[in-house]
Order: structure tokens, then C-alpha cells, then sequence
């Protein structure tokens, strides 16, 4: 499936660690932040036995987003699979999304 990304095998393990220890920081539920200079809003719900956690990133005054599942396996590992874009766009958005200290409400 394209876009599709076993992390544990394809993602050099440095990496790896550090995109899920900056996916790990992010809050549960909407914040506001910036990406790439730009406003971006941030909806990520983690699953109650902790083996999903999904982002969902919109741009505030564009139409860029940002969306993926990471599955944590058995084992070790995880696999991180995208909504229609590369394994590497998702890793570089959460290493460089900057939440703002305040909680806003999410947007109408």
C-alpha cells in the first residue's frame, strides 16, 4: 500500500525515537501551534489501551494537512501509516510542530 511505513524496519532507529518521543509530548485532544511558520491546528487521540495514537493537522489559513495512525506492534516496533502522504512529510511535521503554550477551542 503505498505510503504505508513499517517504522521499526524503514525509519533509521534515531530517528524513530525521536519522532515518537515529540509524538509522545503532543497533548491528547486539539492545540494550536505552528508549523513551517504557518498557524496550524492538531486534534490527536490516543487509543485507551495506548497501541493507536492518531493525529489529525489541518492549516489554520490553508488547505495543507497533515493525518496518520501509528500502531504499536506485540513486539517491538511500530508502524506508522499515513492518509495520503509520505512516511517522511508526517515525521518531519510532528519533529517540527511547535505547540502554543495556551489551549485554544477548536475551531467551529
Amino acid at each position: 500500500m503505498p505510503g504505508t511505513m513499517t517504522a521499526c524496519r524503514e525509519t533509521p532507529s534515531p530517528l524513530l525515537a525521536t519522532f515518537e518521543d515529540a509524538l509522545a509530548k503532543l497533548p491528547d485532544g486539539y492545540v494550536d501551534g505552528h508549523f513551517d511558520q504557518r498557524s496550524w491546528g492538531v486534534t490527536v487521540k490516543r487509543s485507551q489501551d495506548g497501541k493507536r495514537i492518531w493525529l489529525y493537522g489541518e492549516e489554520l489559513s490553508g488547505t495543507d494537512i497533515v493525518s496518520f495512525n501509528l500502531y504499536r506492534l506485540a513486539g517491538p516496533g511500530s508502524i506508522l501509516k499515513p492518509c495520503e502522504m509520505s512516511s517522511a512529510t508526517v515525521v518531519e511535521f510532528v519533529l517540527g510542530f511547535e505547540p502554543s503554550t495556551e489551549k485554544a477551542a477548536p475551531p467551529p
